[in-house]
C-alpha cells in the first residue's frame, strides 16, 4: 500500500489542478493517506526531475488542447517524471467538446515513464475561452470521481497490486487508440478549417497598470516581468493572463480565433459526459 499521494498537474487556468486536487483528496480520505500538491505549470516548477517509487501514489492531470496533451507541455510530461511501478491515476480535463486522444496519450506517456496506471478519468470543465461547459465539473461529475476513487482504493487493497506483483495486474483500457495521434483541427463559424497558432493577446494600454500578475501566471514565461504589457514568446491560448488580469486589460482579437470560438459555442453547447475507467471495469 502506498504511503503518500502526489497530486501532480499542469494547469495554466487552474481548472485541472482543482480536479486533480479534489480527486487526490478523495483518495486520501479513502486510504487515510496524506496528499502532497505538485504543479509543473510554471517555468520555475519545471527545473527538476521528479522520481517516484512503489511507496508513492500519483494522481497526474493535464488539460486537453486540440484533442491531445498540450503540445508545448508534452515534453514536460516525457522528461520531468520517472517512476518504478508507481501506481497512478491519469486525469485529463476537456472543455465540453471532446477529450479525443488526450487520455490515451497521457496513459501511454505515463507507462513509458514507468508508472502503473490503475485508474483514469476524462472530466468535463468549462472551456478555456468559449462559453461552453459553464459550471462543470458539476455534482454528477463529482459523483463519478467519487466512484472512481472508491474503485481505485479497492484496487489498491487487492493482493495483485502489492509490491512486486504489479506485472500480474490487468492492463487499463481507455479510448483513443495507439500512436501516432492527430490533433483536432479547429474550424471557423463558416465550417472551414482555421489556424490561429500565432494569435496572442492584445493589451489595452489605458487599462494595463503593469502590475505583473499576467507575467507571473504565464506557463510559457512569455510575458516579460519588466514589460507585462507585451507577449514576446509562445502563447498556448490558456487564458491565464486574460482571466487573472484585475483590470481586463488583455483580450484576443484574432479573427480566426474568434471564429473558432463562435463555432464551438454554436456546435458544442450540449453537455458532454465525464468518463471514468478503472482496472475493475477493464478486467
Amino acid at each position: 500500500m502506498p504511503d503518500t499521494i502526489h497530486a501532480v498537474s499542469f494547469s495554466p487556468a487552474g481548472k485541472t489542478k482543482k480536479v486533480v486536487s479534489h480527486f487526490a483528496n478523495l483518495l486520501g480520505e479513502a486510504l487515510a493517506l496524506p496528499v502532497k500538491e505538485d504543479s509543473f505549470t510554471l517555468p520555475a516548477e519545471r527545473e527538476r526531475v521528479r522520481s517516484y517509487g512503489e511507496d508513492d501514489l500519483v494522481v497526474f492531470g493535464v488539460p486537453t488542447y486540440a484533442g491531445r496533451i498540450p503540445n508545448k507541455a508534452l515534453p514536460f510530461v516525457q522528461e520531468l517524471f520517472r517512476a518504478e511501478c508507481t501506481k497512478t491515476v491519469a486525469i485529463v480535463t476537456f472543455g465540453n467538446r471532446s477529450f479525443d486522444n488526450a487520455l490515451a496519450e497521457l496513459v501511454y506517456e505515463l507507462k513509458n515513464n514507468g508508472f502503473h496506471v490503475i485508474g483514469a478519468a476524462a472530466v468535463v470543465c468549462a472551456h478555456s475561452f468559449a462559453q461552453i461547459g459553464t459550471g462543470r465539473p458539476d455534482a454528477n461529475d463529482r459523483k463519478l470521481l467519487a466512484e472512481l476513487a472508491k474503485s481505485v482504493a479497492d484496487t489498491l487493497k487487492d493482493d495483485t497490486l502489492k509490491k512486486g506483483h504489479t506485472a500480474e495486474a490487468p492492463s487499463l483500457h481507455v479510448p483513443g487508440g495507439e500512436p501516432p495521434w492527430e490533433y483536432y483541427q479547429p474550424h471557423g463559424i463558416d465550417g472551414e478549417k482555421t489556424v490561429f497558432l500565432k494569435a496572442k493577446p492584445v493589451v489595452d494600454p489605458a487599462l494595463c497598470d503593469r502590475c505583473g500578475i499576467c507575467a507571473a501566471a504565464c506557463p510559457m514565461g512569455s510575458i516579460p516581468s519588466d514589460a507585462p504589457d507585451t507577449t514576446t514568446g509562445i502563447c498556448i491560448k490558456c487564458q491565464a493572463c486574460v482571466k487573472l488580469c484585475p483590470h481586463a486589460a488583455r483580450s484576443f482579437d484574432d479573427a480566426a480565433y474568434l471564429s473558432h470560438k463562435a463555432m464551438l459555442e454554436q456546435t458544442f453547447s450540449r453537455p458532454a459526459v465525464t468518463q471514468i475507467f478503472s482496472l475493475q471495469t477493464s478486467a
